[in-house]
């Protein structure tokens, strides 16, 4: 699949058991490395991450955490590449510093992990702002979607071990979509792809390929988007936070139907 040394590594040596018994086998597998997020020479954060798609990547976990407002804001963008791991090292307007020292975080250890080491409690509940009003989708919107995901997701073809999130508009189609070994990787590169193309998150379907846990409703609060759809199911805090947030939120969605959770108003019938 033409796959780079930064997305995919072969596993060479391993064992495979089929119906007919034992026989050698080599798998791709993703690769997985520290990075980690400065902003004016100042360290944040250290994420797990699958080190491809590295702008988007910063533009949306800076977006997302609210260190900056807009893509704009992110002045500059280093990727600078160690024998350790990536920093993405990056320039805010002084103004924004401010935002910066109350989203502090001390970030490492597990993939992909969401709320890691907050220094407050309250941070994990935080209110988010309402998510615009929408168009109203069809149920087959819906499984449009979802069903775009599959064939676009290029790493996961080849590893088996990638989560995704799409944005899916209707009468144009899949319009991005973002892969990494952790959930809300994928969502923070997603946010950035998008923000950095200019695309409304309210004019279409954020879709993922995982459980919806209250960091994703978050995320997907804070880029805009008010239809966020997934193939397993929502946690009971993801649900409290979409309904307050205005957000409609489907889960379990397969190819025989899917479930609307929140805010059913936004599906006709």
């Amino acid at each position: 699949m033409g796959l780079t040394v930064e997305e995919a590594v072969q596993a060479g040596g391993i064992r495979c058991w089929r119906a007919d018994g034992w026989r050698p086998g080599s798998r791709m597998v993703p690769a997985e490395t520290a990075i980690s997020f400065s902003y004016n020479r100042l360290g944040h954060a250290v994420m797990m991450a699958t080190p491809a798609d590295l702008e988007d990547f910063a533009t949306g976990f800076s977006l997302a955490e609210g260190i900056v407002e807009t893509a704009a804001e992110i002045e500059e963008l280093e990727v600078i590449h160690t024998p350790l791991g990536i920093e993405l090292r990056m320039w805010i307007a002084p103004g924004r510093l401010g935002a910066l020292e109350m989203r502090r975080r001390r970030l490492a250890g597990p993939t992909g992990c969401g709320l890691c080491g907050l220094e407050s409690l309250a941070e994990a509940v935080r209110s988010l702002p309402a998510v615009p009003q929408g168009r109203r989708l069809a149920p087959a919107d819906i499984a449009a979607a979802m069903a775009s995901l599959a064939p676009a997701q290029r790493l996961h073809g080849a590893t088996r071990a990638m989560h995704a999130a799409g944005f899916w508009q209707p009468g144009r189609g899949l319009l991005a979509l973002r892969e990494d070994v952790g959930r809300h990787n994928a969502l923070d590169k997603l946010a950035g792809a998008m923000a950095r193309d200019g695309l409304d998150a309210a004019a279409g379907v954020v879709a993922m390929t995982s459980r919806v846990s209250v960091e994703l409703v978050q995320k997907a609060a804070r880029m805009g988007a008010t239809v966020l759809a997934a193939v397993s199911a929502p946690t009971a805090l993801a649900l409290q936070s979409a309904e307050a947030a205005g957000l409609t939120l489907i889960g379990v969605a397969r190819d025989d139907g899917f479930e609307v959770f929140t805010q059913p108003q936004r599906l006709e019938g």
